[in-house]
């Protein structure tokens, strides 16, 4: 389950000590909790970690979006999880829809779990020395559920609508 493997990299409760802590990673922190405020995403913390959880309804469905800074690296990352696993029985199929999807793909990647079938898209970012912006932001989030969004439909059709991973790819990117 994503929540289970989502950590803030500390392994202790939120306690904040300035003298310890990295200060850049809690400012980021704080940031991207303002920006996902403001752009109306709704965000919840996950308890005792760095970690916002969402949601994002897009033409093919809606999507479960995870949100993390790891403060000790200054580094965010952007989850988007696909709403169903993929069977046991189809992982190969699965697994090679993702790999077509992400050759040649420009910002973050698919990902599978073949111990219990969990799909999702990763975007990151590593900001360390600098300011964690809303453009910085923006830019993590909105390709990642975009081209989430883009690829669903075909790989719901791969899961459940007994379609190749070539024929599901070629009808998701046509000619391109």
């Amino acid at each position: 389950m994503m929540d289970e493997n989502i950590s803030n990299g500390y392994g202790r409760d939120m306690g904040i000590d300035p003298d310890t802590e990295n200060l850049n990673g809690l400012r980021a922190f704080a940031r991207l909790g303002d920006f996902l405020n403001e752009d109306s995403w709704y965000p919840q913390q996950l308890k005792g970690k760095h970690v916002y959880s969402t949601n994002y309804s897009g033409q093919n469905g809606t999507v479960r979006c995870y949100a993390q800074i790891r403060v000790d690296l200054e580094q965010f990352m952007f989850y988007v999880l696909v709403p169903i696993n993929a069977p046991t029985d189809n992982l190969p199929q699965v697994a090679e829809y993702i790999t077509r999807a992400n050759f040649g793909m420009r910002v973050g990647n698919f990902e599978l779990d073949y111990s219990d079938g969990e799909i999702r898209y990763k975007s990151s970012l590593d900001f360390e020395g600098e300011i964690l912006s809303n453009n910085l932001i923006k830019n993590v989030i909105y390709p990642a559920v975009q081209t989430t969004d883009r690829y669903l439909s075909g790989l719901l059709s791969v899961i459940y609508g007994g379609k190749t991973a070539l024929e599901a790819i070629t009808e998701v990117e046509g000619s391109e």
